[in-house]
């Protein structure tokens, strides 16, 4: 994967000096064992300001960009939350649990986390603490491993900018979502006209590199490969893409996407983008559809949270009675209200796909040409999608400006669409009561982020560090949403 950051973890200790500094940095050493090698153990141990400052400029020497705070006693609370200050990136406290004589060896960590926490927001500073910050050293290094996908992901969006093409077709408005709140997080966005994007596009014909695209398209594809004749067009739209990227990232690492693609686009570029945009988004470099600029983000966030491709669908139709007769009743676990499928025309990564084929998009030939043999409607990647766990999800702003987002963990089914497009079968636990409760009343757009596994619990934290007040999830039936009629 391409277009994401590597975290180099660092592990500092700290020690209140009326307490042995040898037991936290022997507390030290034993959680760096139990992490293992890819971890730097700074060896100064934090008593006051001046070793923070020492231990911060230490692990920044080492190359180290995401931190872990140990108190491996009750800690010094000014010293300690300076440290976050210092390093200036993503941050996580823990503490130790007792483990062993409890009159020479006993450390209070326990006790020290609290005022630690305490001292954080006295000072306005944003850090992680996890679930359950206080553990064992196999217990800390469990920690450890799970903050850094969550790292991974605030070093991405620090370094990030987003390409917007458009502007957004006129019935997509639910699209259209104030963009103030992502500056706040330190996003850029730069807006283009589609103007901009042909006049790159017809500076990139005969292109040298447009074989080597080509080949590479046609050994991805394999026996899907149904319209050949459109490659060429597509690679040409590649490389424009990809030049535009590195030619404006400026002063950021990232870039993600959020592009026009219809109704005018097909009629002047002379195909659909999709494949396209399933192949960069399987690099690590998200394209959204219909300029979602808060779609390319949410997908960027799960590429970063997983390390692997994933999508951005629409929530867009109901599972017939029939197919959930057929197919799932008395096989699986969900009601038929709490299926549905997750379509787009054709942007999912082929190794998301069953099995997947270069095809027209349906929609855009009934509009373009309807009487002939697709021509400018070809390019889309459609296939049922390969079924597995799956979390959908999405950042989103209100027409107020203001941060919300949502979670739910589900899975895709092996059960046969018998549609058209990147199309699945999702099942969601209280889908339908998400759906009403969440989605439709909290007002969020159709289209929503799909990482391909169970990540629910790196999102929540993330989003809370973020500082989203409204995280929605699919609560289960024994906790009504508060918009739900009890009568009902």
């Amino acid at each position: 994967m391409q277009n994401l950051p590597e975290v180099k973890l660092g592990l500092i200790s700290v020690s209140r000096d009326c307490f042995p500094i040898a037991l936290s940095t022997q507390r030290r050493n034993k959680v760096a064992e139990a992490y293992g090698a890819n971890v730097y153990n700074c060896p100064i141990t934090v008593e006051n300001e001046v070793d923070a400052q020492k231990a911060v400029a230490d692990v920044k020497e080492h190359g180290v960009n995401a931190l872990v705070v140990y108190l491996g006693n009750f800690g010094p609370e000014t010293p300690e939350t300076m440290i976050a200050r210092f390093f200036g990136g993503p941050t996580m406290y823990v503490a130790a649990a007792e483990e062993g004589n409890l009159i020479d060896g006993r450390g209070d960590a326990y006790c020290g986390m609290l005022n630690c926490s305490y001292n954080l927001g006295m000072r306005k500073i944003k850090a992680f603490i996890p679930e359950n910050p206080v553990g064992t050293a196999t217990e800390i290094a469990k920690q450890m491993g799970e903050f850094i996908p969550f790292a991974k992901a605030i070093l991405g969006l620090k370094n990030l900018k987003v390409i917007a093409f458009g502007p957004r077709p006129q019935d997509f408005f639910a699209c259209n979502a104030p963009i103030k709140p992502l500056f706040d997080l330190g996003i850029e966005i730069q807006e283009n006209s589609e103007l901009d994007l042909y006049d790159a596009y017809l500076k990139h014909k005969d292109d040298p590199r447009i074989p080597e695209v080509i080949a590479d398209m046609e050994a991805e594809l394999g026996e899907g490969n149904k319209h050949p004749g459109v490659l060429s067009r597509l690679a040409q739209y590649e490389l424009t893409l990809l030049d535009w990227a590195e030619a404006n990232k400026g002063s950021r690492e990232y870039i993600v996407f959020a592009n026009k693609c219809w109704p005018s686009f097909e009629r002047y570029f002379g195909f659909v983008p999709c494949y396209v945009n399933s192949r960069l988004t399987s690099r690590g470099i998200p394209v959204a559809c219909e300029v979602d600029i808060y779609g390319a983000i949410s997908e960027y966030i799960g590429t970063c949270i997983t390390g692997a491709p994933v999508t951005l669908l629409d929530i867009n139709n109901t599972v017939p009675s029939y197919i959930y007769n057929e197919d799932i009743s008395g096989k699986y676990d969900f009601r038929l209200n709490e299926t549905f499928m997750g379509f787009h025309c054709g942007n999912i990564p082929i190794c998301r796909l069953a099995k997947g084929e270069m095809k027209y998009q349906l929609i855009q030939k009934r509009v373009l040409e309807p009487d002939g043999e697709p021509d400018i409607s070809r390019g889309t990647l459609e296939g049922d999608i390969a079924a597995g766990e799956i979390t959908f999800f999405r950042l989103q702003s209100t027409a107020a400006g203001e941060l919300k987002a949502y979670v739910a963990q589900g899975e895709v089914l092996p059960v046969a669409t018998r549609s058209f497009g990147g199309i699945g079968v999702f099942a969601i636990p209280e889908m339908d009561r998400f759906y009403r409760h969440v989605l439709v009343e909290k007002q969020y757009p159709h289209h929503g982020a799909v990482a391909f596994g169970h990540v629910g619990k790196v999102l929540f934290d993330l989003f809370k560090y973020l500082g989203v007040k409204d995280i929605a999830y699919n609560q289960p039936k024994s906790l009504p949403y508060p918009t739900e009629n009890p009568f009902a």
